[in-house]
């Protein structure tokens, strides 16, 4: 039951008469469940209103142009609830985090919707050839999906999951149907790299050209995993060996479908202390956002925004400190002697944050807490602020995954918190302070 929270006031359907608390049952006679069906029926220039009042049912009709939206908000973005995660996945990460954290972080979602609206990663188990049939009927593009192997017998056992194995079969329907489909392949060590890894990989070439591109990505593993499935984290060695056979498929596949299809992560090749690949080999960067790629995109814009700087730019002075962790230390490192010799002015103290909070094979900036940087960073020389990146805080942007807040962050270590968005650019302004 989709029942309306407000009408905004002056609306189309404020205008018509659609009151808050009304139940939408349709549009244009097709029945109204979630935010998909509501948007995709919406777009036309007319439409018909379904709406339950108490026991009366009215109808409404509304002109306006395509794509215009009419003014109605309801209770959730998704106008229902999420759909929750029904697999038990051997690498899943909520399932390794400590008591005592927030609700929220427990809850594990593998929504279709949030696929298409959020770019959130799904495994397919939650749909059936309905939900198949509404994302190919709505053209919902693209479909982000978690295949972590291609091996049916294999994946039921890493997602201990009955139907994980024969949901595959999905991927081809959406091929078939012109829906683009992004990949991504949480690898574990011993279980599905190697010569299942090079199948999978293999077999998902195959869905191109509706295939955008596959992530390889390692899985993460905290302190907490007692009683879980015994998992071996990457080492130097193992990391080298997974990049050297993605890179090796991928030119295969490059050379005949004129394009990369298969990326390895960025912490692949910060464990195999291998340079990182040129800005052209990403092409479009795709899987950015699963952190393919995003080292090279931040270098390439703080040296591009080096460039646009003026001459008083340049000669500002500050001392300030950026806390960053174990992985990209030597990253950041890096990137502040950029900028550094720009701006001869420029104190900065680049500190390595130990993730003590879910333990040491944990290296991500974003899984860095405020508890660490508290314990870690108190009596240091942070000067007149301590700069962060924003993926350390939850969407909000006042909490950290350990529940300190960025106010309690700055009373512990008595300075100003600065908090930069994952990106050169704002990196550099951070730094001089141009928008802080």
């Amino acid at each position: 039951m989709v029942v309306i929270e407000k009408v905004i006031e002056n609306s189309l359907s404020d205008n018509c008469g659609i009151k808050r608390e009304d139940v939408l049952l349709s549009i244009n006679g097709n029945e109204i469940n979630d935010v998909l069906d509501y948007r995709f029926y919406l777009a036309e220039k007319k439409i018909s209103i379904e709406i339950k009042r108490k026991d009366e049912i009215l109808n409404f009709q509304i002109s306006k142009r395509m794509y215009d939206d009419i003014g109605l908000e309801f209770e959730t973005p998704l106008m229902d609830k999420k759909q929750r995660c029904e697999n038990k996945c051997i690498f899943c990460f909520i399932d390794q985090l400590p008591k005592g954290l927030r609700d929220s972080l427990y809850f594990k979602d593998d929504d279709s919707r949030l696929s298409f609206l959020h770019g959130n990663y799904i495994t397919l188990t939650n749909l059936d050839k309905k939900d198949i049939d509404r994302i190919t009927k709505m053209h919902i593009s693209p479909v982000n999906v978690s295949v972590h192997t291609t091996n049916p017998e294999l994946r039921c056992k890493m997602m201990h999951n009955k139907r994980a194995g024969e949901v595959l079969s999905y991927l081809d329907v959406l091929k078939k149907a012109g829906i683009e489909i992004c990949g991504q392949i949480v690898l574990c060590r011993g279980i599905n790299d190697g010569s299942e890894l090079e199948r999978s990989l293999h077999d998902l070439a195959s869905l191109f050209p509706q295939l955008r591109s596959v992530c390889v990505v390692p899985s993460g593993l905290t302190a907490y995993r007692e009683n879980l499935y015994p998992l071996l984290p990457f080492d130097k060695q193992s990391s080298i060996e997974v990049i050297e056979q993605v890179e090796k498929i991928n030119e295969y596949y490059r050379q005949r479908c004129g394009k990369s299809l298969f990326f390895c992560s960025d912490e692949f090749y910060l464990m195999a202390e291998k340079a990182l690949p040129s800005d052209e080999y990403y092409e479009d960067y795709s899987q950015i956002e699963n952190g393919v790629g995003m080292l090279r995109s931040f270098e390439t814009e703080v040296q591009s925004f080096l460039k646009t700087l003026s001459n008083e730019e340049k000669n500002i002075k500050c001392e300030i400190s950026v806390a960053t962790g174990v992985a990209a230390y030597d990253f950041i490192c890096d990137m502040v002697a950029l900028i550094q010799r720009k701006c001869k002015k420029v104190k900065c103290n680049v500190y390595k944050i130990e993730n003590d909070f879910f333990g040491h094979t944990i290296t991500v900036s974003g899984l860095v807490t405020g508890i660490d940087m508290i314990k870690q960073l108190s009596g240091k020389e942070l000067g007149d602020r301590l700069l962060i990146s924003r993926n350390m805080l939850r969407a909000e942007g006042d909490l950290f995954l350990c529940g300190t807040s960025l106010n309690d962050l700055e009373n512990k270590l008595k300075t100003r918190v600065a908090v930069t968005e994952n990106d050169g650019a704002s990196f550099v302004e951070a730094i001089l302070g141009l928008e802080v």
